[in-house]
């Protein structure tokens, strides 16, 4: 029970020493996020299996010690997120026996999710990042959905169209495809590659729309009025705008 407690006390405390070790993960995090993603890039070499394996390693230790000190366990194991970390952590173990390591690289990007763990972590301690929280949603929301789109596109056309050699020349059609622009040097001929451009269209611009309206709208704070329920608020509001009631909303002082 001592062990648990311990665990618990680094995973969930705000004390200076597991702040410290939060953080530490949350640094990891980012890290292996960023090496899936150039990884993506690279052919399969000894130096990528044994960094495979090293994280691997990391993520299994982190995945027992958070099912360890879960109060539910089973439900923990069956969450969308662990599930996605169970398949990561497979994935890295086997990349140097499966042949297809382009399916590995789609596999992968599932880490990408982690990316809302992370900005839940941030949040919780830099006043940036809640004051920016909905911009950092959206951008969260379209990264995702860029590099899983565009891993998928690498798999299902590396080996049947000549104009995509590499991952790059899947990024560049995806987000060529995402931002309407065009240029007709990269095209999917097939059918399951031109519904996989519709998905793109029809949901990677409203993605994008999106991540645009965020950025530039005023910002706006999550309240609910008493009176009306009316829970989207300027910061420095100080009468609802739906029924004229009056509000507290609790600020830090600064909405420059």
């Amino acid at each position: 029970m001592k062990l648990k407690k311990t665990i618990s006390t680094l995973y969930f405390s705000r004390e200076p020493k597991a702040l410290k070790f939060q953080f530490a993960l949350l640094t990891f995090d980012i890290v292996t996020i960023a090496f899936f993603i150039v990884s993506s890039l690279m052919e399969p070499s000894k130096t990528i299996y044994a960094i495979d394996y090293f994280l691997a390693a990391i993520l299994s230790l982190d995945f027992a010690a958070r099912m360890y000190v879960s109060s539910r366990s089973l439900k923990f194991a069956f969450e969308f997120t662990s599930i996605a970390d169970l398949i990561v952590i497979f994935s890295l173990i086997s990349s140097a026996f499966v042949e297809n390591f382009s399916f590995l690289r789609v596999v992968r990007m599932l880490r990408l999710m982690r990316s809302y763990h992370i900005a839940r972590e941030l949040r919780g301690a830099f006043p940036f990042f809640r004051k920016n929280e909905e911009i950092i949603h959206s951008t969260i929301n379209l990264t995702v959905f860029i590099f899983v789109i565009t891993a998928i596109i690498y798999v299902l056309e590396v080996d049947k169209n000549s104009s995509i050699n590499n991952y790059l020349d899947a990024l560049y059609f995806t987000v060529a495809t995402l931002t309407t622009t065009g240029f007709g040097d990269i095209t999917l001929s097939d059918t399951i590659g031109r519904l996989i451009a519709v998905i793109i269209m029809v949901f990677g611009v409203g993605l994008f729309l999106r991540l645009v309206q965020t950025i530039f709208r005023p910002n706006k704070v999550s309240y609910s009025c008493t009176t009306c329920g009316l829970n989207r608020h300027e910061g420095d509001a100080v009468h609802c705008k739906h029924c004229g009631s009056q509000l507290n909303i609790p600020t830090e002082g600064d909405w420059s």
